[in-house]
């Protein structure tokens, strides 16, 4: 049987997932646009999210694609964790966050069960948050699939900070996917390389997941993206694949479904 699970985008890379009575949070950023300071970068928010982090409500887990950067874990979203019953993340970022985090390599998977007798699997999926070797600039990155009861069907694909490569063409041979939340925006902070994926990258993720729905997220409120919303849409239309792209505002949900 299939479940519904809803999708409510709260800003940049942060969704709320609720399925089955359980509420899942991506990479919380909650803080007041500002600016922040990485050595040689400095990354700009420009935009406040949808939903407070004191009006969110209790969440179960919160899947963190990794804690480096605060574009995808800022100074709230940071505090907000320690909140959370469980912290899905990176190896190395469990490590350094401690207390309430597990961390997984690629394809390793947890299970979450739910109120009403089903089991959310939560596998790693990899993730390569530029171009080639970039891991030692960047760090570790993952990506997440939820799958239902174990099932490989029709299953939801977050794809974290990433660019299209092997590891993420990989996910499409061992899962059936039937959402993708797309972390877009083709960012760039220093050099001519784009960090996540560029308007290409959705395509080529749409082309390997011919059967999903492409939902673009993460390509709003920073300044340091180099493409939005409207660049997908307008490349989508030109190649008459706007059927398969549900882009979505902050504040915004919809409806899909996870298993068979």
């Amino acid at each position: 049987m299939s479940i519904p699970v809803k999708l409510t985008l709260i800003g940049g890379p942060t969704v709320l997932i609720e399925c089955a009575g359980l509420r899942i949070l991506t990479d919380p950023t909650f803080d007041l646009p500002g600016e922040y300071s990485l050595g040689a970068v400095t990354l700009k928010k420009i935009s406040q999210p949808a939903v407070s982090a004191d009006a969110i409500g209790p969440i179960d887990a919160v899947l963190l694609s990794h804690d480096q950067h605060a574009d995808n874990l800022d100074t709230s979203g940071r505090a907000f964790l320690t909140d959370v019953p469980k912290v899905i993340t990176t190896v190395s970022g469990a490590k350094r966050l401690q207390q309430n985090a597990q961390g997984l390599n690629p394809w390793e998977f947890i299970s979450l069960q739910t109120r009403d007798g089903h089991t959310l699997t939560i596998t790693a999926a990899p993730a390569r948050h530029g171009p080639f070797l970039i891991e030692r600039i960047t760090g570790d990155v993952i990506g997440f699939v939820i799958s239902l009861d174990g099932q490989t069907e029709n299953t939801l694909y977050i794809t974290g900070d990433t660019v299209w490569f092997s590891g993420t063409a990989e996910v499409s041979h061992r899962f059936h996917v039937s959402t993708v939340l797309a972390f877009a925006g083709a960012a760039k902070t220093r050099g001519p390389f784009h960090l996540t994926m560029d308007v290409n990258d959705v395509l080529e993720t749409a082309n390997a997941f011919s059967q999903a729905a492409i939902i673009p997220v993460h390509c709003e409120g920073w300044a340091h993206f180099s493409q939005n919303a409207e660049d997908l849409i307008q490349s989508f239309k030109t190649l008459q694949l706007e059927s398969r792209l549900r882009p979505i505002q902050p504040g915004e949900s919809l409806s899909v479904a996870i298993g068979k």
